[in-house]
């Protein structure tokens, strides 16, 4: 999903978790344009980035609540211009290819 980037890292297989299930969640990478993927990986590395800085949080640490509240303000209007309800993916058959199966079907059934 990133050129150059070693995709081995605990981080970037996050990132791409994230922007993948986000793509999903949009009907796919095959339905995105560029202008949204671009937007999905915005997401994905915001929320990677506000993830770490709940982790410290959790862990007991200080945060920068000013940037954790930038993070997810920002995660906010994405998600806002992505679009943050599902949309199915069509797997309906052509009809033609529907047809097309269904007499490869019954050929292989009849004697």
């Amino acid at each position: 999903m990133l050129p150059g980037v070693d995709g081995r890292t605990v981080i970037y297989r996050r990132f791409r978790d994230i922007a993948s299930q986000v793509a999903l969640d949009q009907g796919g990478l095959d339905q995105l344009s560029e202008a949204r993927l671009q937007l999905v990986r915005r997401f994905a590395a915001t929320a990677v980035l506000a993830e770490q800085l709940e982790a410290a949080l959790a862990n007991g640490q200080e945060i920068n609540v000013e940037r954790h509240a930038l993070l997810c303000s920002t995660l906010t209007r994405l998600a806002h211009r992505i679009g943050i309800d599902r949309r199915a993916k069509n797997v309906t058959p052509a009809l033609r290819d529907y047809l097309e199966e269904r007499a490869t079907v019954v050929s292989e059934v009849e004697p």
